[in-house]
């Protein structure tokens, strides 16, 4: 199939089984997609570039149905995205400098990579087909030390993710035009410093991992817990920060001890995927959960990523989440877990990233190791209270010790405190029920 050729046949009947979702191909591919020709033509045509590869998405949705999937899609896309780029350098004034350079290096990755289910995690850690060099200086240039927190994480979903505009509003409860703008500012300040897309030099990698590690771990966390919408968990999210950071843990460069920890926390977490809601989507607790459906082989992935964790000298947060997370995945149960053992990371986590939020999960385990009336005692106190009035988990965890302390009253204000707080359904359901249980207690 000519790639150029995009016009629909008139009278021809579309495929409606074409075999390739393209809203997942384009989720999956468009970043390294962007990334092989912004290191081609440079930031200053970050808009061009970015045009160009939607351009080749709609001329696959225009075509694939009447004309059949090509044999190569991704090779597809990549060779019509760098034509329209083509087309529109050439009624610039840079056309001559950036054609012969295009021409040199399309960028297109290899072929015949298989196209995986629009529901699927991608598991295979290999990354054949990727242009890994390409996609990680680009995440790493998201990471730019002269952009904002909030510029880097929302430039690295638009840019490295796929995610428009209204899906990283949407998952960090912001507006679509405060992303927007923060978006623009962001691709503003690395057009100013035009700096060459590649990896950078040691002195400055170690900082720029730091940051794009912590932009995977909330892109995951998000997925995960989903704050708003009707799904608990956002597996669009959950599976592009599985991707990046399976990239990272696997490159030369950025295969760090801190890294595979993450990387072994994200898939001890992903392992339980099927098991975060029952089969209406109402949410499971993990003492409700079927241990035996957790995915056998995202659980071997990251022991083998937390073996591989080990061998540094630092100790970061992941690795210690990390380690919480293997204690649950190696208890025969619930009731069998190590909860001292959870307890005493969770003080040696919250020593090293003092955090009000890792305190709450501290008591959590606490209270199931046995000391509740401490744990209960602690969550109440006024400086916790007050920093975390509207984190919803800080309420639930109150309503629950104080439930079973026999407060009725007090665990009922602690449950409709965090259910107007709540803004995910599944959550909304399971703490309307836990009310309607005090109440009838």
């Amino acid at each position: 199939m000519d790639p150029e050729s995009s016009d629909t046949h008139p009278g021809a009947e579309p495929d409606s089984a074409m075999g390739v979702d393209v809203d997942h191909l384009f989720r999956h591919h468009s970043g390294r997609m962007v990334a092989s020709l912004v290191r081609a033509l440079g930031w200053q045509h970050i808009e061009l570039v970015e045009e160009a590869v939607q351009e080749s998405f709609l001329a696959a949705l225009r075509t694939w149905p009447y004309r059949g999937v090509p044999d190569q899609p991704s090779a597809w896309l990549t060779r019509v995205a760098r034509n329209r780029a083509l087309d529109q350098l050439r009624r610039s004034s840079t056309w001559q400098r950036k054609r012969d350079q295009l021409e040199r290096d399309p960028g297109a990755p290899a072929d015949g990579v298989p196209i995986p289910g629009a529901a699927e995690i991608p598991l295979d850690p290999s990354f054949a087909g990727e242009v890994v060099d390409d996609t990680l200086s680009m995440i790493l240039a998201c990471c730019h030390p002269q952009l904002s927190r909030d510029q880097q994480v929302a430039l690295t979903l638009k840019t490295v993710g796929g995610f428009v505009v209204d899906e990283i509003a949407r998952a960090f409860l912001s507006q679509p035009s405060t992303i927007a703008q923060r978006i623009v500012r962001a691709k503003n300040k690395l057009k100013k410093l035009d700096e060459p897309l590649s990896i950078p030099p040691p002195a400055e990698l170690d900082g720029r991992l730091d940051v794009a590690l912590e932009v995977v771990y909330l892109m995951f966390n998000e997925g995960y817990d989903s704050t708003t919408g009707d799904d608990l968990v956002r597996q669009d999210l959950c599976a592009e920060a599985l991707r990046l950071v399976r990239l990272l843990a696997e490159h030369p460069r950025t295969s760090k001890p801190a890294t595979h920890a993450l990387a072994a926390l994200l898939h001890f977490q992903a392992s339980r995927f099927s098991q975060r809601t029952d089969a209406r989507g109402d949410l499971l607790l993990l003492e409700h959960q079927d241990r035996s459906a957790w995915d056998p082989t995202l659980l071997s992935r990251a022991y083998q990523h937390l073996r591989r964790s080990a061998s540094g000298k630092t100790l970061s947060s992941y690795h210690l989440q990390a380690e919480i997370a293997s204690l649950h995945a190696t208890a025969p149960s619930f009731a069998d877990t190590n909860w001292t053992r959870i307890h005493e990371t969770y003080l040696q986590l919250e020593q090293l990233e003092p955090s009000p939020v890792v305190k709450v999960n501290r008591l959590i385990a606490q209270a199931m190791a046995g000391h509740a009336e401490s744990a209960l005692r602690e969550l109440g106190e006024p400086e916790l209270s007050k920093r975390l009035s509207d984190y919803y988990p800080l309420h639930v965890a109150r309503g629950k010790l104080l439930h079973e302390s026999g407060d009725v009253a007090g665990a009922r204000q602690s449950y409709e405190r965090a259910l107007e707080l709540a803004g995910n359904k599944a959550v909304q359901d399971y703490l309307s029920q836990l009310l309607r249980d005090v109440k009838a207690s």
